[in-house]
């Protein structure tokens, strides 16, 4: 099927989006913190339902840190606070418009990485980008979420393979596919992903796959931050098949303008059946999830989607996958 041709309207929105961009990308740091700040209140005042969600999703995973021991002094405070959670669902606002400011200043991030970026476990990631196995790179929806790759491409040791979704903007799929492959980024449809990141991974490259959302419905239930919630089974399947360990990483935003990367291996389950190693290794991925999660919650902007089947709100995102709920789908991954 020939790929759908955008309207004019479509090519129009990104060409202003082209605009804004190049804007975005000679503006100094201070402003645009204080574009991510009013936008953020703005968007937060105007979206009541996307604040209730993302309230719920906050309360737990706060509210499960703190009875852990594993939260900061912020986090603690919010966990028995109402006021001071509502701060930190005002800052995950802030923090959503940040990442969509640094989507579009891909080429500025670029430019700051070596003056701005650092990295908590620099020995982890050289072994990871060293090895001559192929290596599964899993993150997920928090903090600069471009940036990895950026740092990747730089780097310069071996090529990314990266799935996206079809988007229903033709030209804001073209532009998406256009700055993400410009950032040193190999992106595949979905339709080919499982070829590409199998011919990828024969070569000894790197797959990258965002794994904290079940958008299919055919994930497992995993617990994280002490209830289940459903997870993807894509990066555990692929690092199973393959016989590599996947590392789970993330970027967050620090003060003054900064960067860290954290990395965390995930070994492949080796003991069971099939389906007992899925689960151990997605069990395993999900403890990464809470640890980067925990040093920065309000930057998981995953919280204003229905993360648990209890706290969802109607109408915020896709519903609850039904083969989550039920286990069907993993008996069948399995």
């Amino acid at each position: 099927m020939a790929p759908a041709r955008a309207t004019g309207l479509q090519r129009a929105r990104v060409s202003l989006l082209r605009a804004a961009a190049w804007v975005a990308c000679r503006l100094p740091d201070p402003v645009i913190s204080t574009i991510a700040r009013v936008g953020g209140a703005a968007w937060y005042r105007a979206t009541p339902d996307r604040a209730r969600q993302a309230r719920r999703n906050m309360g737990r995973v706060v509210g499960h840190l703190a009875a852990t021991g594993t939260a900061s002094p912020t986090v603690v405070a919010a966990a028995g606070d109402p006021a001071a959670l509502e701060a930190l669902v005002r800052e995950a606002y802030r923090q959503a418009v940040r990442y969509y400011l640094d989507m579009v200043r891909v080429s500025a991030g670029a430019r700051l990485l070596p003056t701005r970026f650092s990295l908590e476990t620099p020995d982890l990631v050289d072994r990871a980008l060293r090895s001559d196995r192929p290596v599964a790179l899993v993150g997920l929806h928090f903090g600069a979420l471009e940036l990895p790759t950026l740092y990747l491409a730089q780097r310069g040791q071996k090529r990314i393979t990266v799935p996206m979704e079809t988007l229903g903007d033709p030209a804001l799929q073209a532009w998406l596919v256009e700055t993400r492959s410009r950032a040193g980024v190999h992106i595949v449809g979905l339709s080919e992903a499982r070829r590409e990141m199998a011919g990828a991974l024969a070569r000894g490259e790197i797959i990258g796959l965002v794994g904290d959302r079940d958008l299919s419905g055919g994930g497992v239930l995993v617990p994280l931050f002490g209830v289940p919630a459903p997870l993807p089974v894509g990066p555990a399947l692929m690092a199973m098949e393959a016989d590599i360990p996947i590392f789970v990483g993330a970027v967050r935003r620090i003060a003054g303008g900064r960067w860290v990367g954290h990395l965390i291996e995930v070994e492949v389950s080796r003991d069971g059946n099939r389906r007992a190693r899925l689960m151990a290794t997605m069990g395993d991925i999900a403890r990464a999830f809470e640890v980067l999660i925990a040093e920065a919650p309000e930057q998981w902007w995953t919280m204003f989607f229905p993360i648990w089947e209890d706290l969802a709100v109607p109408g915020r995102g896709r519903r609850m996958p039904k083969g989550s709920r039920t286990g069907t789908a993993g008996e069948t991954a399995a």
